[in-house]
């Protein structure tokens, strides 16, 4: 009978692994309710005296290749902001965190063309577990004025949590994103003992009010979580075909 059940339970996780990859995207879009619309202030910060300065506009000494860590960090650092380089890749933080506050400025290029995700497509995973896009995503996208499927607009957990409202600025403004990041803690054998949760405020607005994560944040299927210690952060270099976005101004507190 032990057998019988331990058969039975391998051939349910090979089902539920088939099904994941016989889903399309679409089935986990969201479309409905839309955010509302809010205009964001104007505010500039500077890093507090305790803060980590990840990128001073200098240089990437403290990144490094996502996909081949220990190698430089391909992407371009010029006049003070950092642009993505989408041949070279995903970047990572060299330093792995548990929980922290984190600023960091984007911004979507004035003359930026595409529609949906494929407009200034970018992500910040919260904690990197993998290669690739394997993490914890908020989503960068220019959505000003631009439709896509809710939860996987700006300010979004990708496909997990719309955000709260739409407080994008215009293509070719700095934006901004403070985020409170509480890292998943697991068991001794793997299992989840606590979820991530994680605070959003989006050019000075609250989007994402400590939400717990469902698991790390997929393109196709659902999300789970696997077990894993502290974790880079990362910043994605997203094939879209539209011009490449920056970044500026980015610091870390740990908690």
């Amino acid at each position: 009978m032990k057998r019988l059940i331990i058969a039975f339970l391998a051939t349910g996780v090979a089902v539920n692994a088939f099904a994941q990859v016989k889903m399309k995207p679409e089935e986990t879009e969201v479309w409905n309710p839309v955010p509302q619309v809010v205009t964001p202030g104007d505010s500039y910060s500077k890093p507090p005296s305790d803060a980590v300065v990840l990128f001073d506009g200098k240089d990437l000494s403290k990144w490094e290749s996502t996909n081949r860590p220990g190698k430089a960090a391909g992407w371009k650092v010029h006049d003070g902001i950092l642009t993505v380089d989408k041949k070279a890749g995903n970047i990572q933080t060299k330093e792995s965190f548990m929980d922290y506050q984190l600023h960091i400025e984007w911004r979507i290029p004035e003359d930026i063309d595409g529609s949906g995700q494929l407009r200034g497509n970018s992500g910040l995973f919260l904690a990197s577990t993998g290669k690739g896009d394997r993490g914890y995503e908020i989503q960068i996208l220019d959505n000003y004025n631009n439709k896509t499927y809710v939860n996987g607009q700006a300010g979004s957990v990708y496909k997990q949590y719309a955000p709260l409202v739409n407080a994008n600025k215009k293509p070719g403004e700095w934006q901004s994103y403070d985020v409170i990041w509480k890292a998943p803690r697991f068991n001794a054998d793997g299992s989840l003992k606590d979820s991530a949760r994680v605070t959003v405020i989006f050019n000075g607005v609250l989007i994402q009010n400590n939400v717990a994560l469902k698991g790390e944040t997929v393109y196709i299927g659902y999300p789970k979580y696997l077990a894993h210690d502290a974790s880079p952060i990362k910043l994605q270099a997203h094939g879209d075909p539209s011009k490449p976005i920056s970044f500026r101004n980015i610091w870390i507190r740990k908690l």
